[in-house]
């Protein structure tokens, strides 16, 4: 069965309701997937990852960043012994670990895949990796397209893209809008699956109408996909993610509208005790 899976860039924001403690548990009432990018800092402890296990359902998804030392200092070259470490790390995550996110930095060039073709060639079977460019000829250069496609295609990798595009279409009214501008990637957007579970990151603006009408062609592509057989992984994000979590839900809904036998998300837990009065 098909399945959507939705989530955000982290797991708490001061303007979500979640209680003091165990965060991740409270996350997982309202969303099925999660952006892991803490683990790009530093790999984390396996009781750690233990924990996080713990409070997520077997069918939750977790799409892991590689820590930084591996796909920004090192250009993947020269990294195994930190990979392999990082891999270990994370296998408390069992079945909830759904993809490998080796996202690479802007000067990540096409000229340079031979790295990336060798480190995916290298890197353990057993988890699905997927793999995210920000330099621009990947987006503007059909040829570097392509041969990006081909070097994924041989491990059945996915291309993640950061779609950008509502982000950028007009010019930022507030300080979040304008970091966001100056930090994220501003490339072509990308519209094309390459495996059965395509990853999508979309981040709209402050204005929550705004967010929703840029998505309207990605509702399409995920019921195109589902119709299909795959089962995506959408990651809703907003200049300051205050909303993200409502959006994220809103999203399933919109697309559950269209596709109705498609799987619930779980119902969200009060984070307060009822009272009396």
């Amino acid at each position: 069965m098909s399945l959507l899976s939705v989530g955000c860039a982290q797991w708490t924001h001061p303007a979500w309701p979640q209680p003091a403690r165990e965060k991740l548990r409270s996350y997982a009432t309202y969303c099925n997937a999660v952006e892991s990018n803490t683990t790009f800092y530093g790999t984390p402890s396996v009781s750690t990852v233990a924990s996080w296990a713990a409070q997520t359902p077997p069918n939750f998804r977790f799409v892991v960043k590689i820590p930084q030392v591996v796909s920004h200092e090192r250009r993947l070259t020269n990294a195994d012994a930190e990979f392999r470490a990082f891999l270990t790390a994370i296998e408390p995550l069992g079945p909830r670990n759904h993809a490998v996110w080796i996202q690479l930095p802007a000067a990540f060039a096409p000229t340079d895949l031979g790295a990336l073709a060798a480190f995916l060639h290298q890197a353990p079977r057993g988890h699905r990796y997927a793999v995210e460019v920000r330099h621009r000829a990947f987006f503007e250069d059909p040829h570097a397209a392509a041969n990006l496609e081909r070097v994924l295609a041989r491990v059945d990798a996915e291309w993640i893209p950061f779609d950008t595009g509502t982000l950028f279409a007009s010019r930022p009214t507030s300080f979040a809008e304008r970091d966001a501008w100056m930090k994220k990637p501003r490339v072509a957007r990308r519209t094309r699956a390459l495996t059965g579970h395509p990853i999508v990151r979309y981040i709209g603006r402050d204005s929550i109408d705004e967010t929703v009408a840029g998505w309207t062609y990605l509702v399409d592509l995920v019921v195109t996909w589902l119709s299909e057989g795959r089962s995506p992984t959408i990651f809703l994000h907003t200049p300051d993610n205050a909303e993200a979590l409502n959006l994220a839900r809103r999203f399933h809904a919109t697309v559950a509208a269209v596709v109705p036998d498609l799987p619930p998300l779980p119902e969200p837990v009060p984070t307060e005790p009822p009272t009396l009065f």
